[in-house]
């Protein structure tokens, strides 16, 4: 099996921490959102990692090289912004007939069973996989006939459909999958200039092949700084680990506290991953991502993300404060 994963998007939606570095890269509950895909797909047997990046691609292949040097990774170039179908399209050297193919796109982390993939596609020609969910108008949205898909619908306005689609997919001809990208473009079958997947996807089954719409257990969604938060406190969960240096300090379940980090004089929790070398000292953070290198003190945070080299300093306060007082201050 091969896998193509298109990483060369700008992640507009998680700024500032995409302007220098890619939106894959972005760490959550420890780890960087690729490496968490990564680790998901040891259960696919994957045997070529095919990545699609743009011009600053280079932090992908020093990123994989020194984290997973095992992997056979290649690496195509996609200079025009043409979508989605566009970036797949271009791994295309890389996938010969016979090749079945996963595609997974990198702003949602997953949680599936991909050692199913032979049980649940030995009838159908592919899978688009899928997640119920109850603002439909937001997504692309698979519609179901008894086993097989029929139709896609994007942004319904009625609920035609609660199946999003969460950008996972697999197809068992890979190289036929690359042949109905490249006459969906040849056809000039855009969406405002962009071609995208779904029109693929339709012209297949209009050709009599099928495909399946298996639901993943969970969609983690790491677009937007709020979804990022949202996905850190989802994979702490029962992941308790303390690998820093922790001084004087009090830790609520569920924390990650990476390698060389340091936390002194700190409440710390729920919901907190710290990253190798930053320092905390004298604060309380909770619901938040500290990322590598940041120094932190006298401060309250929550729901907070913090980049890289980051350092923020507060200042402690004396009061003097007689009886029956209310008092809000503002951070």
């Amino acid at each position: 099996m091969k896998a193509i994963l298109p990483v060369a998007g700008k992640g507009t939606r998680l700024r500032p921490h995409t302007h220098t570095k890619a939106k894959s890269l972005v760490v959550v509950a420890g780890k960087t959102v690729l490496e968490h895909i990564i680790e998901r797909l040891n259960d696919a047997a994957v045997e070529e990692y095919i990545f699609i990046i743009d011009e600053n691609g280079q932090q992908i292949k020093d990123f994989m090289a020194n984290k997973f040097p095992d992997l056979n990774c290649s690496y195509y170039v996609q200079q025009e912004r043409l979508g989605p179908a566009h970036a797949v399209a271009l791994g295309a050297p890389s996938v010969n007939p016979g090749d079945d193919l996963l595609v997974v796109f990198n702003d949602t982390i997953f949680v599936t069973d991909l050692a199913a993939i032979p049980a649940i596609c030995s009838n159908a020609d592919g899978l688009i996989y899928s997640k119920e969910v109850e603002d439909y108008q937001r997504f692309g949205v698979n519609v179901v006939d008894g086993e097989f898909i029929v139709d896609m619908v994007e942004k319904p306005d009625t609920p035609v459909s609660r199946l999003a689609q969460v950008g996972l997919y697999y197809m068992k001809d890979g190289a036929g999958f690359i042949a109905a990208i490249e006459a969906t473009i040849a056809a000039g079958e855009t969406v405002k200039g962009e071609y995208y997947l779904p029109a693929v996807f339709m012209r297949m089954i209009g050709s009599g092949l099928k495909f399946k719409a298996p639901e993943i257990d969970d969609w983690l969604d790491c677009g937007k700084p709020e979804t990022l938060l949202e996905t850190n406190r989802f994979l702490l969960q029962g992941r308790h680990h303390v690998h820093g240096d922790v001084q004087d300090s009090v830790l609520i379940e569920p924390v990650h506290i990476g390698h060389g980090a340091v936390v002194k004089n700190s409440i710390v929790g729920p919901n907190v991953s710290v990253a190798a070398g930053s320092v905390i000292e004298n604060s309380v953070i909770s619901d938040s991502i500290i990322n590598t290198d940041n120094a932190v003190s006298h401060l309250i945070l929550d729901h907070s993300l913090l980049g890289d080299s980051v350092s923020l300093i507060g200042s402690p306060r004396r009061m003097n404060i007689g009886d029956h007082s209310h008092i809000v201050m503002d951070q």
